[in-house]
């Protein structure tokens, strides 16, 4: 069992920050990832900068974009893990982006140098789970979780499939669309996670991401799911504030306080 499965299995519900390494610099980066602990954040995805980001929304692509600038690295994302990792010893990290990053250094490498730096699961949006076998392999042996995502256009029998590829949690995509839109109806996401639980023999924790952005709706996705993801409200925020970096910081405390104080344990 990694730090992923032992959070969803020790916290009721999980409380998962997205943000983009590298955005607005590595070591902002870092501050930021304390924080959000400090702030009630279960768990990190951590975002591997990448030049070609088609799943993500403008704003994601934007932090992209500034990180890039940075020349923010594959190395640079592990060497925050690291440092991250010298005082954070159990709040699971998640490293979330593309696959050519990590064929470009080989599965296996990327697997030993992960697990090294403190790496629990990887979330690669480009590698489908019927694509994924080697990759998944190699990471179950050194104990990193594949996690894979799922959305309302996903059928019933490949959704099994994903469900059998996955570890740690399946990431639910709320709505159709790019990152950075807004959840409109709850009621077909009930609907959803109620089908994908009926046909979830391995007890999967399911985690949902896409359009929660406030108290409100991170209540209601809460009572539904195993675990809440915000990402865009997050990188809007470093956005907002790129200038003043303990605003920003002393910002992304404070909203990321008010969304845990929503979440129903339950």
């Amino acid at each position: 069992m990694n730090r992923i499965e032992k959070t969803f299995r020790c916290n009721k519900k999980v409380f998962i920050a997205y943000i983009v390494c590298g955005d607005p610099d590595v070591i902002t980066t870092i501050k930021i990832m304390n924080t959000l602990v400090d702030s009630g954040v279960d768990l990190i995805e951590l975002g591997v900068p990448f030049t070609d980001p088609i799943a993500d929304g403008p704003v994601i692509q934007k932090s992209i974009e500034r990180s890039l600038k940075k020349n923010t690295s594959l190395d640079d994302v592990f060497s925050v893990c690291r440092k991250f990792r010298d005082k954070n010893k159990t709040t699971p990290l998640v490293l979330m982006g593309y696959l050519n990053p990590i064929e470009n250094i080989g599965y296996s490498k990327f697997s030993k140098i992960a697990v090294k730096s403190g790496v629990d699961g990887v979330l690669i949006v480009d590698s489908p789970p019927e694509e994924s076998s080697e990759l998944s392999s190699i990471l179950q042996e050194n104990n990193i979780c594949n996690i894979h995502l799922a959305s309302p256009t996903t059928s019933k029998s490949r959704l099994q499939t994903i469900i059998d590829a996955s570890k740690g949690y399946l990431y639910y995509v709320s709505l159709k669309g790019i990152t950075g839109s807004r959840i409109s109806n709850i009621r077909s996401i009930k609907q959803n996670i109620n089908m994908i639980k009926k046909i979830n023999k391995n007890n999967l924790p399911i985690a949902v991401g896409f359009g929660i952005k406030d108290r409100q709706t991170a209540k209601k996705i809460s009572q539904l799911s195993d675990g809440i993801i915000i990402g865009s409200s997050f990188v809007k925020i470093i956005e907002e504030n790129l200038h003043n970096k303990q605003r920003m910081v002393d910002n992304i405390n404070k909203y990321a306080k008010k969304i845990k104080t929503s979440i129903v344990n339950k």
